[in-house]
């Protein structure tokens, strides 16, 4: 489970010294080779709240090392990436480095490599470095298949908070320097030679019919099923994009269904021959099944006999289980969108790539979504609204809003448009007032600072009731905004909106808010993201344990780590009640470290479902998985957990396992409802989303997307609380374990 939230930064450059000859220098991992004020051969991706520069003061060696740095306050991730040139043979291969951390929380620094397709990936997640430390030399081995490879990719990388520096990397190959081997050539599929779409795909539509429109559906249903079930396009034979950008003419200027159909037949038999095998028994006939593939359309779309027996000869393909769009990672079995091109200098990209968009995005939803049965209503339904949405887009802002309006009909809180994206960004405001606010008892509240020392300036306390935003009311910016604000339930919609709607592009912000029973009227002073975010007067110290008084626990989740358990369970394990704070997302996972001290034996949690590589849209249940052992001396007082909708997905899941505790109790508030590892994949113009990956139940097959994990005792803060500076959460949890 993973976290993919916004974060900005503004950092200084050190002066940088230019390499005269960029083009001769086939490695470069201790960033020495400088050009135009970066590494050569060096690039970045991930949230663009990070600095990422070279330090020449700070290094292991040489001149230079390089650096990511953050300073705001909800964590993202941020990488630095080098490709090497050449593909090598070999049994290992291994990548040393250096890496000096400062004030790493909520995350971890780490190396990171990578062999694709889908061979080998290791990016230290269970093993990466927090906290301050000075330099210390990290490896990662990963086994090759280098007649499988096509590219090999390594880095460093930072997640959460803080500051790394990455320097003196090395990589070697059964023990020998990679730069003394000789290299061996990287394979290319016919997919990836196609190259005749680069530049864009010419296509210009002024305007679209609703006999075109159906069309464009009944395309995008055809495209996406040959995607994912076709074995020559599983081969890699064909550039799948580039394919739909050959065909879009035709289609959009067919007079009638047959013509319409005619093209998509030849079109589909041009792809090449595929051995048929019907007597391929479905994973549906083994029961265990929670989603059947939708493919009911082939027969009741009104298409020809000749172009659905064709695609009935399609579904009944023989499929080996690889696919070049398509796989699924190892263990967990999440989906992993390769290669999909993410046409990031495509910034406002042309009518058939803002297709494309449309068509990629609602496939991978319908083969490989997990909760796509917990869609409102049919989800074909969605094509016929949103292409001509995206077709009339003018510009780049009406294209990112209408992706992201589409986004949000999966209802999932994990899918948005991640990672720092300008237009949106732009849209929202670039400015923030110094007030937060949240939602409590369905009103807009003031609820702290983003820098306390600045509070006398805002002129709003806490508890303060903001009514108006710049002369439009709070129900009607909620309104206009709910469509662009996707997440798997009401509660968590209304979480992320109150975090944006005190944001401008303006120097100030106009409120109308109610104080002491008073209407008032107030002008906010805006400011940078980095003055926002960046302050370090507000971080707290690590808080993960203290005790509440001598019988009671309180654990912090969000900042417990395992190496604490052995030595804080000798003051927690004879209390009469522990409170674990939920309310957060972890920086470890702790889950069953804990679980073996809580629980008296081993006990069942969660199942999950998986997708299909040879079935695409089927979903099948997985084994049960559970926590805890067998132990006389597990924990006998209560156990209290605390959630709410900032509770979310590695959180519910670990408020999933403490639940099962027998003396345990869930209090608070509906959680985010966005549980499972997450999939992340690109759609053109470079936008970067993603969504839950597996489908996450309790063990009786019960829901947990979209409902959370629901309280056994609702209690939510008030207003009246906020002003008085209440935890009335937590103050209902020590009540409950003095209930005797």
């Amino acid at each position: 489970m993973k976290k993919h939230i916004l974060l900005l930064s503004f950092i200084f450059i050190h002066s940088i010294y230019f390499c005269q000859n960029p083009a001769n220098e086939k490695f470069n991992f201790d960033f020495e080779s400088i050009y135009a004020k970066m590494p050569v051969g060096w690039k970045n991706f991930g949230g663009e709240g990070y600095g990422i520069y070279l330090d020449s003061v700070l290094k292991k060696n040489g001149k230079y090392s390089a650096v990511i740095e953050s300073n705001v306050g909800t964590p993202d991730f941020k990488a630095w990436a080098f490709t090497l040139p050449e593909n090598y043979s070999g049994k290992k291969i291994k990548l040393s480095g250096f890496i000096k951390t400062e004030n790493v929380t909520e995350g971890y620094a780490g190396l990171w490599m990578r062999i694709d397709p889908n061979i080998g990936f290791d990016n230290m997640n269970k093993r990466g470095i927090s906290g301050t430390t000075d330099w210390t030399k990290c490896e990662i081995t990963l086994d090759m298949k280098p007649d499988q490879t096509k590219k090999i990719v390594i880095g460093g990388l930072l997640v959460g908070k803080g500051k790394m520096w990455l320097d003196d990397l090395s990589v070697s190959i059964d023990g020998k320097d990679i730069k003394l081997l000789p290299p061996l050539e990287m394979k290319s599929t016919l997919a990836e030679k196609d190259s005749a779409f680069k530049n864009g795909s010419k296509l210009v539509i002024e305007s679209i019919n609703a006999f075109q429109i159906q069309n464009l559906k009944t395309l995008a249903l055809v495209w996406g099923f040959v995607k994912y079930y076709h074995p020559q396009v599983a081969m890699g034979n064909h550039n799948w994009d580039y394919e739909l950008l050959r065909v879009l003419p035709a289609i959009i200027n067919s007079k009638s269904k047959p013509s319409r159909d005619s093209v998509l037949v030849n079109w589909i038999n041009k792809l090449g021959k595929f051995e048929k095998n019907e007597s391929q028994k479905s994973r549906a006939e083994k029961g265990a099944i929670k989603i059947n593939p939708d493919l009911d359309w082939i027969s009741t779309s009104g298409l020809s006999s000749e172009l659905s027996s064709l695609l009935i000869s399609v579904k009944n393909a023989n499929r080996s289980g690889e696919n070049y769009y398509i796989s699924l990672e190892d263990n967990v079995k999440n989906p992993n969108f390769k290669n999909e091109e993410p046409y990031a200098s495509m910034k406002y990209p042309d009518a058939g790539f803002r297709l494309l968009s449309v068509y990629r995005y609602w496939n991978i939803i319908h083969y490989y979504f997990p909760y796509k049965n917990l869609i409102e209503g049919d989800w074909k339904d969605v094509l016929q609204e949103f292409i001509p949405k995206v077709v009339d887009a003018k510009n780049e802002t009406e294209y990112t809003l209408t992706i992201l309006e589409l986004i949000g009909r999966i209802k999932d809180t994990h899918a948005n448009i991640w990672g720092g994206n300008a237009v949106l960004n732009k849209y929202l405001g670039e400015k923030y007032a110094m007030a937060k606010a949240d939602f409590i008892e369905d009103q807009l509240v003031v609820t702290g600072y983003y820098d306390d020392s600045l509070h006398n300036t805002v002129g709003l306390v806490r508890g303060d009731i903001i009514l108006k935003i710049n002369s439009k009311s709070v129900n009607q910016l909620i309104a206009e905004k709910l469509k662009y604000t996707p997440a798997s339930n009401y509660p968590t919609q209304l979480r992320d909106l109150a975090k944006d709607l005190l944001r401008s592009n303006d120097s100030t912000i106009a409120i109308e808010y109610l104080t002491n029973g008073k209407t008032q009227q107030a002008t906010l002073k805006t400011y940078p993201s980095s003055k926002i975010y960046g302050s370090k007067k507000n971080k707290v110290a690590d808080t993960c344990f203290r005790m509440i008084t001598k019988d009671i626990a309180y654990v912090n989740n969000g900042s417990l780590k395992n190496a604490y358990l052995k030595h804080m369970w000798k003051t927690i394990e004879n209390t009469k009640g522990l409170i674990i704070d939920d309310r957060n997302y972890p920086t470890d996972f702790v889950i069953y470290a804990l679980s073996n001290y809580l629980m008296p034996e081993k006990t069942n949690f969660v199942e999950f479902t998986n997708g299909s590589i040879t079935e695409p849209g089927l979903f099948a249940f997985a084994k049960t998985y559970s926590v805890g052992k067998k132990n006389s001396n597990s924990y006998k007082g209560k156990i209290i957990i605390l959630v709410n909708e900032t509770s979310q997905s590695s959180a519910e899941f670990h408020a999933m396992a403490y639940r099962v505790h027998p003396n345990a109790t869930v209090i608070g508030s509906t959680t985010a409802g966005a549980d499972g590892n997450v999939s992340v994949f690109y759609l053109p113009g470079g936008i970067r989303t993603m969504i839950s990956g597996i489908g996450v139940y309790y063990p009786n097959g019960k829901e947990t997307q979209g409902v959370g994990i629901v309280p056994d005792i609702e209690i939510k803060p008030t207003i009246k609380g906020i002003k008085e500076g209440k935890d009335e959460v937590l103050e209902k949890a020590i009540e409950l374990i003095n209930t005797k």
